[in-house]
């Protein structure tokens, strides 16, 4: 039979460094920046009805106007508005900021003499 020899290897054991905070808070934070940046670049849609009120009233807003709206309705959205009345000079919207989109628009002098019902919030834009 052949010698065989076992020759024994010490254990070496790698001793793990302590996460430190700062370990931690890079990522949290570049997943709380990554979560920020989807829910404010949500994109203001309009429904067909309030397509509809914007066209029969000759209502025009434009693409600067439509981007300010959509960014204080997502402001709205992070503060807890759900629905929300947004005046301008030549209208007024009323905009679901829960699903960014414009539920309905009418002229700023028809708005006058409105009752808003079911609205948690108000912008007023110049």
């Amino acid at each position: 039979m052949e010698n065989i020899s076992i020759n024994r290897i010490p254990l070496q054991t790698k001793i793990r460094q302590p996460i430190t905070s700062s370990q931690i808070a890079s990522p949290k934070q570049s997943f709380l920046q990554h979560l920020q940046e989807a829910s404010t670049k949500t994109e203001l849609k309009v429904s067909k009805h309030a397509n509809q009120r914007l066209a029969e009233r000759n209502i025009y807003i434009s693409d600067a106007e439509w981007q300010v709206v959509s960014e204080r309705v997502s402001e709205a959205r992070s503060k807890g508005v759900n629905d929300s009345l947004v005046l301008m000079d030549q209208a007024a919207l009323i905009v679901s900021a829960k699903n960014a989109t414009v539920i309905t628009a009418m002229d700023r002098t028809e708005a006058k003499n409105q009752l808003f019902t079911n609205i948690d919030g108000t912008i007023v834009l110049n």
